[in-house]
């Protein structure tokens, strides 16, 4: 009986599921692309104490212009990483250029993942022979689709080039993140620059096939208290990011913000939050409307209720997704990265996050959220408890599946 039970849900949610989705595509057909557009501004670069800089971007458009830029200035060394790399305009003119310093005898190596990039045109991955290319733990293969650890993805998005300026966080490559999404990415220049490379290379020599180099690791790093990296690596089974956020929202005094594209927060996560608020701390957080997820979506809604009772404020992003992984608190400390706040981020992916200690930086980061904030409605607990009937009874039949996401 317990079998037959517990079969009937996992059917009943498995319809749900595919309900949901058939439903979000039939209205995104409907409603064919947004051409609302989005507030995004051009935030300045931030030197810190220890004289690495920071820049903010929050468009695809200047981000990409600035990371071509570092490509064509290369002299050793271009290495990227992408969990979704598009073989659209954008995507061709990347490795249009990696292709080209390459033949200028710059070493480019690329990383991409293998199940996210599942639809892309093979002869698009098949990249010019001088990238040196690592596809991630593609689905083809018996070897492969048999294998566990499949289930954990290269999630991580940057690009370091000559282990002196670097980007990191939430961009994927493609001419629908240029200017369709609202993203986050950071530029680092300076000696925390170098971290990124190293966090490439070691991934790189972990996981490269047989016909690929090995990358060279001696380089000198930086032990600047400023900015920490922080790297999710299920393979050595190490999961910083969650008790990165989990400290730092225990240790707020004055106000929170968050901006996730998926927020599916555990116990831990959601008991920090409320404690916070309990302390007079301002919690915020902000995420899209509807994403491109639209499972993760109902996932996220079935804890609303018990984070708008305890006082945390939720704001919804109108006509676009909203793809950030950032936080900032209390003006002193933030955060650029991959990972969202789910169970497949936290405890899942491969996923990198900067960590930074600076007033300076967090001044910045409170201007973007504020800015974002004029983009988005907030949800209140009375507008929630009036939702319709169906809605509650959808979020209920799905929730066993938060473990999952």
């Amino acid at each position: 009986m317990a079998l037959l039970l517990t079969l009937g849900l996992f059917a009943v949610q498995a319809a749900l599921v595919g309900a949901l989705v058939a439903l979000a595509e039939l209205r995104k057909r409907r409603e064919g692309p947004t051409k609302a557009g989005f507030p995004w501004a051009d935030y300045p670069e931030v030197e810190l104490e220890s004289g690495d800089r920071l820049k903010l971007y929050t468009y695809g458009v200047e981000l990409y212009e600035a990371m071509l830029a570092e490509i064509e200035g290369a002299r050793e060394s271009v290495y990227v990483g992408t969990f979704i790399w598009k073989g659209d305009e954008v995507g061709r003119h990347f490795v249009a250029a990696l292709a080209r310093k390459a033949r200028e005898g710059v070493r480019v190596c690329v990383i991409f993942d293998g199940l996210a990039n599942a639809f892309v045109s093979a002869d698009f991955k098949r990249f010019p022979e001088e990238i040196q290319t690592l596809h991630f733990r593609p689905l083809w293969g018996p070897e492969n689709l048999v294998n566990p650890r499949n289930v954990f993805r290269y999630h991580r998005h940057l690009m370091s080039v000559d282990g002196s300026a670097a980007f990191l966080g939430g961009y994927n490559i493609g001419s629908l993140y240029a200017a369709g999404w609202r993203d986050t990415h950071v530029r680092v220049r300076g000696a925390a620059a170098r971290e990124v490379e190293n966090d490439f290379v070691d991934f790189w020599n972990a996981h490269r096939s047989q016909d690929l180099p090995d990358l060279d690791n001696d380089a000198r790093r930086s032990w600047d208290p400023m900015t920490t990296f922080h790297r999710n690596d299920p393979y050595l089974r190490i999961f910083p990011i969650r008790a990165m956020y989990l400290e730092a929202i225990d240790r707020a005094n004055d106000h929170v913000y968050l901006t996730h594209a998926y927020f599916v927060p555990d116990r831990a996560m959601r008991a920090g939050l409320i404690e916070a608020v309990r302390r007079g701390v301002d919690v915020q957080v902000l995420l899209p409307r509807e994403s491109n997820h639209i499972t993760a979506d109902w996932l996220a809604r079935r804890h609303f209720h018990e984070l708008l009772s305890a006082g945390v404020r939720i704001f919804l992003y109108r006509h676009i997704m909203i793809h950030s992984k950032t936080a900032t608190i209390d003006g002193e400390w933030s955060t650029v990265g991959s990972a969202n706040i789910d169970r497949y981020s936290m405890l899942g992916n491969y996923e990198i996050n900067l960590e930074v200690h600076s007033e300076r930086f967090a001044q910045e980061m409170e201007r973007m959220f504020e800015l974002d904030k004029t983009n988005a409605d907030e949800l209140t607990l009375k507008e929630w408890e009036e939702r319709p009937l169906l809605s509650k009874l959808v979020e209920r039949a799905l929730f066993t599946l938060s473990p999952l996401v």
